[in-house]
């Protein structure tokens, strides 16, 4: 059954649990004195409530989009109304009896096609626009495509151009250039282009826009939102109607921005409803690293993803890192991701290698400076899944787009389809999940950047420096330490890896006319294995690691099984690993 709505809601701005949203003292008020919103809702459930197993899988939408089907069920891609058995792939949350549950969160996501937002007031001082000077980014070619225009993430508060510096930079390190007001023009309030018309952005270029902006939205009303959504399909009487049934347990998973969302939600606070009741039992957050969301902040940008190249400056890590507890060499003070109370979700958090070239995801299980690996509490765990780009399976094989070598489509979710698994039965019935599969310092596994042992392939440059997360840079990003093939050692190691035909990175390297040898976005390589022995490459080939094909399925099939065994693979996926190997020509 869909359940499509709108989700309609109302804070108290002087109640204790909602004082940390900003400007929230500044939004307009209702007759009660209450600031309102109004939640794009998306619900599927069993038609027969009665055969669900009472629990909600909430997904964090990602910029206004569920990923849930096309990545953790290999559901159709790109689909944001899923209404076929196509658009479901194997339904697993659906089997599992889950009632899934969307809402929006963010104010600026898009609402087309299907998209979900929120709808929030604007702040404003004494009932006057607020405009502040501030900072927007554009890199054309990347990750949006090529940017034929640049939209604003705010309405400028003057199309004056003489207040507003557009600059460019090929390299982030490189000084700005400035462009004169004849090189570019305000098409209106929110878009900017380039002259003389027809102008393109240089491929892979920096373009920042300084310009006073207008009309911040009180975002932070979207973590309330999600909050107040769960808790009314938990604990509220009158919820039964959408849900069918009295709900026992709420769990959420988040792709990328989505799980950065939930290591924020957690860290400030609103896990807890305005009754003091968790809201979400478990979490499992994918492809975080140790990022937050540039949100409850005026004219704050939650789609903004730091990476060493792009949206570099924008905040999204502080500290704590970490669910475990420990001081911050910059500030002295102490503190964790977990508020250290009966708030706390059960928490699993897994990243691939790229979180850890340009997210910071050692710093989940160190000391803030790399000095010693940290043991996390016992709410928590984390994984490293080895060999892995960020986006996982997305992109064409062997396809490098602005890439030096061919991109990664190992695929993680596997992984995270029996993670979510034993996630549930972590939340109901108390059964520990697997435990934390990460590289460590003290076994050599996770080293400084300049230390990994890659071997020496021709025609590949090697990365020595990961995204360097805070500034001033006293905080210290290790990576993982490889094999003498390049794949990593340590993390979960699927049977794509732990058998190979090739390399796989979480990092790789843009190209001309790209800015060449800058560590590209969130893209990983593969570098296939020779077929026969090949002088040139330091690396078995195909035909000395794998004399018939009957080894090669007997190798698979035992690293499959190994990870079965260990609740890291569902049986049915360690069974589809063997089926693919057989079917290896």
């Amino acid at each position: 059954m869909r359940v499509i709505g709108l989700a309609r809601g109302e804070i108290d701005p002087a109640h204790a649990a909602n004082r940390s949203i900003a400007d929230v003292e500044l939004a307009p008020r209702n007759a009660r004195g209450k600031v309102e919103y109004a939640a794009d809702l998306f619900i599927l459930r069993p038609a027969d409530a009665s055969k669900g197993n009472g629990r909600i899988l909430y997904e964090v939408n990602n910029r206004g989009r569920k990923l849930l089907f096309p990545n953790l069920c290999e559901g159709t891609v790109g689909s944001n109304d899923p209404r076929s058995l196509a658009d479901l792939g194997n339904a697993l949350p659906l089997q599992l009896g889950f009632t899934v549950v969307w809402s929006g969160w963010d104010p600026d996501a898009p609402r087309g096609n299907a998209g979900m937002a929120l709808t929030v007031p604007a702040a404003a001082l004494n009932g006057a626009p607020i405009v502040q000077v501030i900072r927007d980014e554009f890199v054309s070619g990347t990750r949006l495509g090529t940017l034929d225009r640049f939209r604003l993430s705010y309405p400028a508060a003057s199309l004056d151009q003489g207040a507003a510096q557009l600059s460019v930079r090929r390299y982030r390190e490189a000084p700005p250039r400035m462009l004169p007001t004849s090189a570019w023009a305000f098409i209106d309030a929110r878009t900017v282009t380039l002259l003389p018309t027809g102008t393109l952005p240089e491929p892979g270029a920096i373009y920042e826009l300084r310009y006073p902006a207008t009309e911040p939205k009180v975002q932070g009303l979207g973590f309330a939102a999600t909050r107040d959504v769960i808790s009314h399909l938990r604990y509220g009487e009158a919820a039964r109607a959408t849900t069918g049934r009295r709900i026992d347990h709420a769990l959420a998973i988040g792709f990328s921005q989505g799980a950065r969302y939930l290591r924020h939600h957690i860290g400030a606070g609103f896990n807890r409803d305005e009754a003091g009741r968790r809201v979400f039992d478990g979490v499992l957050a994918h492809t975080a690293g140790v990022g937050r969301i540039f949100f409850n902040a005026r004219f704050g940008q939650p789609f903004r993803t730091n990476t060493r190249h792009e949206d570099h400056d924008f905040p999204e890590n502080w500290f704590p890192f970490s669910a475990a507890r420990m001081r911050d060499p910059l500030t002295g003070a102490t503190g964790a991701l977990f508020r250290g109370d009966d708030s706390d979700p059960l928490l699993l958090q897994t990243n691939t290698s790229t979180e850890y070239w340009q997210k910071g995801a050692s710093l989940l299980h160190t000391d803030p400076l790399g000095e010693r690996d940290v043991e996390l509490p016992e709410r928590a765990r984390a994984y490293l899944i080895a060999g892995t780009q960020h986006t996982g399976r997305a992109g064409i094989p062997g396809d490098p787009g602005p890439c030096a070598q061919p991109r990664n489509t190992h695929d993680p979710m596997p992984v995270l389809r029996a993670l979510l698994v034993a996630l549930d039965q972590w939340v109901t019935e108390g059964r520990l999940p697997p435990p934390s599969r990460v590289p460590r310092i003290a076994d050599g596994t996770l080293v400084a950047p300049e230390a990994v042992a890659f071997p020496n392939l021709p025609g590949v440059a090697v990365p020595r420096a990961a995204n360097a997360i805070a500034s001033p840079r006293a905080y210290r990003p290790l990576v993982p330490q490889v094999d003498s093939d390049g794949n990593e050692l340590a993390g979960i190691r699927l049977p794509e890896i732990a058998v190979p035909r090739g390399t796989r990175t979480g990092w790789n390297l843009y190209k001309a006319p790209y800015p060449a040898g800058e560590l590209a976005d969130r893209d990983g390589s593969f570098i296939a294995f020779a077929t026969a022995p090949d002088p040139a490459d330091p690396r078995a080939s195909l035909a000395e690691r794998y004399p018939s094909r009957e080894t090669y399925v007997a190798q698979v099939e035992a690293a499959a099984r190994v990870l079965a065994d260990a609740r890291l693979l569902l049986p049915e996926d360690a069974a589809r690993y063997v089926a693919r190997a057989c079917a290896v020509g």
